[in-house]
């Protein structure tokens, strides 16, 4: 199927017919999976802004969730975010009927709901789903490459590499070890973060355009 100047490949029970601009089948997954990074960066900035003397440097995302002034706010975030990623994976599963890439799209969507549901102040559960969000989102990067083709097949690989890397440096940091550098830990988990939102972003408006001409 092709969207914009690049191609969507269409899975073996997908017909794979042309969809325009205006066919909901290419626009409805990017202006959902759109939806999903623009509400989680503007989100965590402000939930920053308003949380005092938040340290970007060495606090994690998560103690947004456990601050009086923001808690609230970035777990219904979390929430929003990962039902957003979700239901954008499935209306996107529907044009490239893989069922493996939609998979990722569920798991990482299931471990940021999760880590709303129980903020940093639960331990072990938050710790677990939030690691299950951080890898999946990324990982849901690089296996949404397998159905594109042009830019933003490379773009999707790139971006989920960066946030994977930083993964294993988070959990290499957080065992001990001096890997953080001169970005801390809030620097290094924004690291994981922002690159997956970032592609988001640039994914819905590629799907969003569709075949129309520049």
């Amino acid at each position: 199927m092709t969207v914009g100047r690049a191609t969507v490949r269409s899975g073996d029970h997908h017909p794979g017919a042309r969809a325009g601009a205006d066919d909901p089948a290419t626009r409805l997954p990017g202006v959902v999976l759109f939806l999903a990074g623009s509400t989680f960066l503007t989100g965590i900035m402000v939930a920053a802004s308003i949380a005092p003397s938040y340290d970007y440097h060495g606090a994690a995302i998560s103690d947004l969730g456990v601050i009086a002034e923001t808690a609230m706010l970035f777990n219904l975030l979390l929430v929003g975010v990962g039902l957003l990623n979700i239901a954008g994976g499935y209306v996107f599963y529907r044009v490239h009927r893989r069922r493996a890439v939609f998979a990722t799209y569920v798991l990482g969507g299931i471990g940021a709901v999760g880590a709303g549901l129980m903020p940093l102040d639960t331990g072990a559960p938050h710790s677990l789903f939030a690691l299950g969000g951080f890898v999946f989102f990324n990982i849901e990067a690089v296996a949404t490459a397998s159905v594109l083709a042009g830019p933003m097949r490379l773009i999707s690989t790139v971006a989920g590499l960066i946030g994977l890397v930083y993964v294993v440096i988070m959990v290499a940091g957080d065992a001990g070890a001096a890997v953080f550098g001169a970005i801390g830990h809030g620097g290094s988990e924004r690291m994981i973060v922002y690159p997956a939102m970032l592609w988001l972003l640039a994914l819905g408006g590629h799907l969003m355009v569709g075949d129309r001409e520049a």
